[in-house]
């Protein structure tokens, strides 16, 4: 995978604040998978001297929750206008809008926590979210920061524990993405069961009341 390995040799040469700026790219759309920005991330930690593993996770941390953050805060702060904006319009384009809408009505704050799961479609689900103002900004931060908790750490650690076997890890993340979409499959599975279980038991409430 090349793209791995011109962004290793990107970060060796200028370190934290290169995995920052590449990860806060990813969040307006930047065409990098963000699992091999991550895993990047995390090679040149065991490859490179000075750099410590624990701060490139802190900092690959802020990188992706400040870039979901920004997509979030832009969609409730220029609201629909937001599909006009020059360096958006591309990647969030009216079809798409009605798309995530019909998802962000649907499953609520739940959507904020698969999208992190959801590469493509991060960046229009949270500027939904935002522009549906029906999400508090401290409850998107808490989806998405907890989603983060979980993938970042084990992308960033996976580049450092396999830093000397790169072809292993290429094999692995292509697996992985499998399992990653699978996973994020029965997440789905499971939040609509537990919506229509919570539909289910309000109607009957409301019918037990009249």
């Amino acid at each position: 995978m090349e793209i791995l390995h011109q962004l290793i040799n990107f970060f060796a040469a200028y370190g934290y604040i290169a995995v920052f700026l590449v990860l806060l790219a990813c969040g307006f759309g930047l065409p990098v998978p963000e699992d091999v920005t991550l895993v990047a991330g995390g090679v040149i930690c065991c490859l490179a001297d000075g750099l410590d593993v624990k701060m490139m996770l802190f900092v690959s941390l802020m990188g992706v929750i400040v870039g979901d953050g920004i997509m979030f805060m832009l969609g409730r702060l220029l609201g629909p206008k937001v599909k006009t904006v020059p360096l958006l319009r591309n990647i969030f384009t009216e079809r798409i809008y009605h798309q995530m809408q019909e998802k962000v009505q649907k499953y609520g704050h739940w959507i904020l926590f698969i999208a992190r799961f959801l590469p493509g479609l991060r960046a229009p689900i949270f500027m939904t979210a935002g522009i549906s103002r029906k999400v508090p900004y401290w409850k998107f931060l808490l989806m998405d920061g907890t989603a983060a908790l979980i993938s970042v750490p084990v992308w960033v650690y996976a580049g450092y524990y396999f830093a000397h076997d790169l072809d292993d890890l290429l094999e692995w993340i292509k697996h992985s993405e499998s399992v990653v979409i699978g996973g994020v499959g029965l997440l789905l599975v499971i939040f609509i069961i537990m919506f229509y279980i919570k539909k289910y038991k309000k109607r009957c409430k409301n019918s037990q009341d009249k």
